[in-house]
């Protein structure tokens, strides 16, 4: 197995939320050993920007943007995206990320180049009434307390959130210190925490036009996921794959075919589980596959115990050099978060989504927004835009409904396939993954239909819009 080298003025935007309306969005671990990882980071600032979203914005020196996201690589690398655009606009401009002391944002920040800061996270415990909560109000007004203060200090132009629980307390201070602040949901169907935030937001970034039911239309952007710049430059599939398997040059093997196995940031067990019941004998059989496997952090040791060593595999904890990572595949097997779905459209990769929410048409309380392509036999969605499109399910819980409905947008976009999580096993699993490999022209179909809905510059065109308001802030506070 190959190894990878004092009282807080209230803003007059407070107002407006008496106005709002009340409609809110419908709401087998491995255990681990104590070990060091090797984790390296390939974080890259390309300086090619887009001169198009750039030529009206004018540089200033004193650019200061805070940017609030974290728990996950799906809310911190959206916000590193976009920092790294402001930067090639405005290469003098400051720039502060605010999150959590012990989360991924803590360590993925600083490795890409930019000042971090602490403060206390406010964890919203499912359901809404859960014990859990009853501290909720203390624990919010204490963490938005040390935001605002942190604001003062910082003083900055605008405030950016992307996400999680973090960004929550720093956003809703910098409405409370009326400064300009925008919001960027990747995912097709928002949390509770950004539906509040936008109520008091200058702008909304979307990635889907299905997002701005729920959302004041009037400030909804649809400017599709911000792409790390590091995803976007271009690797050769040669170079890539002599990364992970050097004998890869020397097989000859032009047949060659690499699977790329994500579980996001922390992992999918469900996928680790599968995958450790099919990859040997996968290997074994086809003389030409090669997998590239990120177990997530917390499942690596037990992982890494149970699997044997091949040389057509490659096991890692997690994946900094992404890039090189989709260069070298040529079938993607993931959960469906918002960014790795992004990811997935920008490199123009087929993909197989398993998704741990299964659609129940028996129940009630139907969500008018969301579609879903039939449930075949076998567990497996198949996208289409067609006559299969006209079931409507039932609105999942926020944490689960997310992914589901981006898978559903994956399937019926590019083609992707999508497993439902109580389907997964190996034989599922194995059945989709040779399906899709040895049809050429279906891969070659799925590359081009992901390519064509995909926003490869949304990052630019965010940033864009960022810089000219703080731009109009920096007006105001000077006039």
């Amino acid at each position: 197995m190959a190894s990878i080298p004092s009282p807080i003025p209230i803003s007059p935007k407070l107002l407006l939320f008496s106005n709002c309306s009340p409609l809110l969005p419908s709401p087998v671990s491995f255990p681990t050993k104590s070990r060091k990882l090797r984790i390296f980071c390939c974080l890259a600032l390309d300086q090619t920007s887009q001169q198009n979203c750039s030529a009206n914005v004018e540089p200033s020196d004193d650019l200061r943007v805070v940017f609030a996201g974290g728990g996950t690589g799906g809310h911190i690398y959206p916000a590193v995206a976009i920092a790294d655009e402001i930067k090639i606009i405005n290469p003098n401009a400051r720039i502060l990320f605010l999150g959590t002391a012990h989360g991924m944002e803590s360590t993925a920040v600083p490795s890409a180049g930019y000042d971090f800061d602490s403060i206390p996270a406010v964890p919203l415990a499912r359901p809404l009434f859960s014990p859990q909560n009853i501290l909720l109000p203390y624990r919010l007004i204490k963490s938005m307390i040390q935001c605002y203060r942190r604001l003062r200090e910082f003083d900055p132009h605008i405030v950016v959130g992307t996400g999680g629980y973090v960004s929550f307390p720093v956003c809703l201070a910098a409405a409370l210190k009326g400064l300009k602040m925008v919001i960027q949901e990747q995912n097709s169907v928002p949390g509770i925490a950004n539906w509040v935030l936008s109520w008091f937001a200058d702008q909304v970034f979307v990635a889907f036009n299905s997002s701005i039911d729920y959302f004041p239309k009037h400030k909804c952007i649809v400017s599709g996921n911000p792409v790390r710049l590091s995803v976007r430059r271009y690797v050769s599939k040669a170079a890539a794959r002599l990364h992970f398997f050097p004998s890869y040059v020397n097989s000859g093997n032009l047949e060659a075919k690499v699977v790329l196995i994500l579980g996001g940031s922390l992992g999918a067990n469900a996928i680790n589980i599968a995958m450790l019941n099919l990859y040997y004998q996968m290997l074994l059989e086809h003389k030409n596959l090669f997998i590239i496997w990120q177990t997530g952090v917390h499942a690596f040791d037990e992982m890494e115990s149970l699997v044997k060593n091949h040389p057509h595999l490659v096991l890692s904890p997690f994946l900094h050099n992404m890039d090189i990572a989709y260069a070298a595949a040529d079938l993607v097997v993931s959960r469906a978060g918002a960014m790795t779905c992004t990811e997935i459209l920008a490199t123009g990769k087929p993909s197989i989504l398993v998704n741990s929410f299964r659609p129940c048409p028996k129940l009630n309380n139907l969500d008018p927004h969301i579609d879903f392509p039939m449930v075949k036999s076998t567990g497996i969605l198949q996208g289409d835009s067609g006559e299969n499109r006209k079931r409507r399910i039932p609105s999942p819980n926020v944490a689960e409904g997310h992914q589901f409905k981006n898978a559903i947008l994956m399937a019926d976009l590019a083609g992707s396939r999508v497993i439902t999580e109580d389907e997964l096993d190996s034989t599922t699993l194995r059945i989709a993954i040779e399906e899709i490999l040895d049809d050429p022209s279906l891969m070659a179909d799925m590359c081009e239909r992901a390519l064509k809905v995909a926003k490869p510059h949304a990052s630019a065109e965010i940033a864009h819009h960022i810089t000219s308001l703080a731009k109009m802030s920096r007006s105001k506070h000077q006039s």
